[in-house]
């Protein structure tokens, strides 16, 4: 009924997955059904293949899935990219509730245990209609809210990776007795410098020595701890979970201003030492979920407060008019976010579901330090939607949903601590920010549907997303060293809008499953920071801006079972992007991603044993936007085993992963560290040993 009024993008209950079991992939009918639920394309992954995948930070562990990037600075720290779309495109959420921390950072990380994680679901494409703004490039949804079936149980972890030396535990203690069940997580880890394939660099015309191959300075350490506690009834769920996330990681010494070469520090006396510069961050979080069903309906309540608090030091040395600062706190961020959200499911019949919900989010941040980058902000959002599924027939499938959403920014003015001469030579505190009140309002919609004749499933989704302008693209004024530019931000920026079509092709025979996943969208006016040919204070001049922008492309993947033991999988993505008006009518987008091809070659033996060669090999990035350079193609080899044994009532189960096998001296052109000639890590292996119990 609704379905034939409304538009639906997705539902993210029922789920259109590739689920990742063990070592093997799991396909047939069962399939064949939850990709019918979908129109939208997405991938779920479990533990076991995030164990499987270890790499040094969540999303190098998920940047196998094609469509999936992961954008690292250094070895402690990566960013999600989802199509090439990242930061404040990309919805992080956790339980349900979107993880907010200073995600416009080039340099900060995502503030989540990745040992704490049961699935992750990964949608590719448009999730506004479920979290407004932040999801217009797709949703990055982490689960750790499994419940325990057993009164006592756990796992263990022990981990390291031999090119940062970095070594690690892990452990899951949780239980369950009749309605009333508790979890406690908690992680420690400590890693050393890492190394790449090069005896030194080029930056800004100087030459840059690294001493046994290592970037001085770029060791860290993290602490992760959790605490749920719930309660389980017939028609009745709630429980509540407290987090909290702390990491200190060093700066690359020598890419911080060139500093280092006036410091008294000794930055190759160990690689363990954590020196001048270095950030920390703290993530703390509260959230309390409650869930009711009935006959043909349930309700869903969240509310949750997050507290991050992140700190960047280093030594003072004066830039352009600024003096000398009197200790080394160079910024400093205080942020709070809350957030509330209500919705409910109801089925009008055993072919219509119909769902709805309202959420609301409010942000404060404030900010500290001698150096500033972005200004204080408030911002208070909510927003509402409708999603309907109707079931024609045991083959075609109808998704409708709209959303309304509105968007109140508050940003305070600011100005430095020391003068700097005017155009008359009279010396004025320069302001960075003016006093900025901005509100938007967004409708977004979407339709979309899957029909499945025979073995194919073939998906189609339209619609509409949108995305306002953070405080950072309206009022940052100031040099960002650790990805080594000048930003600057432009306070009467619209919001984003785009129209997207999301196609998927899938077809399933008995030992051959196909996929392809071709997607296109326009913005009338995408924002990016467009890379200029001036310079301040020694660092290019960068600036937000609009344009009209086509994006198109697409993922695909084969797999092909020969035997029960051996299994071939060719997967890869390509992306097309076109700046269509502005400055740089007719170039791509800055870090636009090149073409990506992954070949594997995978032997399974016993109940979960695996053996797994791969060829990653990625395209030379010609297309890019002045003054960005072009970036050579490469290829590395890789492999990965794991299988369990059983130890009397407990399991131990063993994982290893061997990247760039070669040890192959290559540049991701989508890592910040390209821009000042910093390879890769070469050859790197990771070694997991589980205790399930």
């Amino acid at each position: 009924m609704i379905a034939s009024i409304l538009a639906a993008a997705f539902m993210l209950q029922v789920k259109d997955t590739v689920q990742v079991l063990g070592p093997a992939t799991v396909y047939g009918e069962s399939q064949r059904q939850e990709l019918m639920h979908l129109s939208l394309g997405s991938i779920e992954v479990g533990r076991n293949y995030i164990e499987n995948h270890f790499s040094a930070t969540l999303m190098q562990s998920l940047s196998a899935i094609p469509g999936v990037q992961a954008r690292a600075i250094g070895s402690g720290q990566s960013k999600p990219a989802i199509r090439g779309l990242g930061f404040n495109r990309i919805a992080v959420t956790v339980d349900g509730i979107k993880h907010e921390g200073q995600q416009w950072g080039d340099d900060h990380g995502l503030e989540i245990d990745q040992f704490a994680v049961d699935r992750i679901e990964v949608v590719k494409g448009p999730g506004a209609l479920m979290y407004g703004s932040d999801a217009i490039g797709g949703v990055l949804g982490i689960y750790t809210n499994y419940l325990p079936v057993k009164p006592f149980e756990g796992r263990v972890n022990l981990f390291g990776r031999t090119n940062n030396l970095s070594a690690g535990v892990s452990a899951r203690l949780q239980g369950r007795r009749e309605h009333f069940y508790w979890r406690l997580h908690l992680t420690g880890s400590d890693y050393a410098d890492y190394r790449v394939p090069a005896d030194g660099i080029e930056y800004y015309s100087y030459r840059i020595p690294l001493k046994d191959g290592t970037l001085r300075n770029t060791a860290g350490r993290e602490a992760d701890a959790a605490v749920t506690l719930g309660y389980v009834g017939r028609h009745f769920r709630t429980d509540l979970k407290v987090s909290d996330t702390w990491s200190k990681s060093g700066f690359f010494a020598n890419a911080h201003g060139l500093e280092v070469r006036l410091s008294e520090i000794d930055y190759d006396a160990s690689r363990r030492d954590i020196d001048l510069p270095w950030q920390s961050v703290n993530h703390l979080s509260v959230h309390s979920h409650s869930h009711y069903h009935g006959n043909g309906f349930s309700l869903d309540g969240d509310l949750a407060w997050q507290w991050n608090h992140r700190q960047e030091r280093s030594e003072p040395v004066s830039h352009g008019y600024m003096p000398t600062p009197s200790d080394d706190l160079e910024r400093v961020f205080r942020k709070h976010t809350l957030t509330g959200k209500l919705g409910g499911k109801l089925d009008f019949s055993a072919q219509n579901q119909f769902q709805a919900g309202a959420d609301a989010e409010f942000q404060h941040n404030r900010r500290g330090g001698w150096g500033f980058i972005i200004p204080d902000f408030e911002t208070l959002s909510g927003g509402v939607f409708a999603i309907d599924r109707h079931r024609f027939s045991e083959s075609l499938n109808v998704n409708a949903g709209i959303r309304y959403d509105h968007v109140s920014t508050g940003i305070h003015g600011y100005r430095d601590w020391f003068t700097t001469p005017d155009e008359s030579c009279t010396p004025v505190y320069k302001q960075r920010s003016g006093d900025i009140r901005r509100h938007f309002n967004s409708f977004t919609w979407s339709v979309g549907g899957a029909w499945s004749p025979g073995r194919w499933v073939l998906k189609a989704n339209v619609g509409k997303s949108f995305r306002v302008p953070i405080p950072k693209e309206l009022g940052a004024d100031g040099v960002n060293y650790h990805i080594f530019r000048y930003e600057k931000g432009s306070a009467d920026l619209e919001p984003e809008q785009s129209y997207q079509v999301d196609l998927g092709i899938n077809w399933m025979g008995s030992r051959l499953n196909l996929r392809l996943d071709p997607y296109f969208n326009w913005f009338p006016n995408y924002i990016y920071l467009n890379p200029g040919s001036l310079y301040y204070e020694g660092l290019q001049m960068y600036t937000y801006t609009q344009a009209q922008v086509l994006r198109a492309g697409f993922e695909a993947q084969a797999i092909w079972t020969l035997t029960p033991h051996w299994e071939l999988e060719a997967k890869g993505e390509y992306l097309y992007a076109r700046q269509m008006s502005g400055a740089k009518k007719g170039y791509t987008l800055p870090f636009c991603p090149p073409w990506k091809a992954d070949v594997s070659a995978k032997y399974a033996f016993g109940e979960d044993g695996f053996v797994k060669l791969d060829v990653r090999i990625c395209g030379a990035q010609l297309e890019i936007v002045p003054p960005e350079k072009p970036t050579d193609g490469w290829y590395t080899l890789n492999l990965s085993a794991g299988k369990s044994f059983p130890l009397g009532k407990t399991r131990l189960k063993t994982g290893l992963q061997v990247e760039n096998l070669l040890n192959r001296r290559y540049y991701d052109h989508t890592s910040y560290y390209r821009l000042i000639g910093i390879p890769e890590p070469g050859i790197n292996a990771s070694l997991m040993l589980g205790l399930v119990f």
